[in-house]
């Protein structure tokens, strides 16, 4: 079998925590920050776990991880 190539896209956005889970960034945390408070800006750079049901959409895309 030849080696299977994982989609770039999906590679710059997901990567494994050290526990195996799919870790991805929020949302919305790019631009119009100066109407955020303090406290959304700061949870919105905070990684956080793909959900349950997009799991195997990702490892479909990024065989390797």
């Amino acid at each position: 079998m030849p080696k299977l190539k994982s989609r770039k896209a999906a590679a710059k956005r997901f990567r494994a925590s050290g526990s195996g889970k799919i870790m991805r960034r929020k949302a919305f945390k790019s631009h119009l920050l100066e109407h955020k408070n303090a406290d959304r800006r700061r949870s919105l750079s905070k990684a956080t776990a793909v959900d349950e049901t997009d799991v195997l959409r990702v490892r479909g895309m990024l065989p390797y991880l």
